[in-house]
């Protein structure tokens, strides 16, 4: 599954990160949300691919999102 962020639209929250860690986290720089860097597509912290067993857990963390800022599909 393409999950991907629209990072500059972040208000840092952190509700999807908090909701699953193992596919989103914190930019030590900026705060933003970012893809963890397992599932990053080629280096990009705005986008990743999520194989099957985390993809539910990407999609609450979306879900979560009160600015709907990440999108999955």
């Amino acid at each position: 599954m393409r999950v991907s962020i629209d990072r500059q639209e972040c208000i840092a929250c952190g509700a999807c990160y908090q909701e699953c860690p193992s596919v989103f986290e914190e930019n030590p720089d900026d705060t933003w949300s970012q893809i963890t860097e397992p599932y990053r597509v080629k280096g990009d912290i705005a986008l990743g691919d999520v194989p099957s067993e985390p993809d539910a857990c990407a999609r609450a963390g979306a879900e979560v999102c009160p600015v709907s800022i990440i999108h999955t599909g």
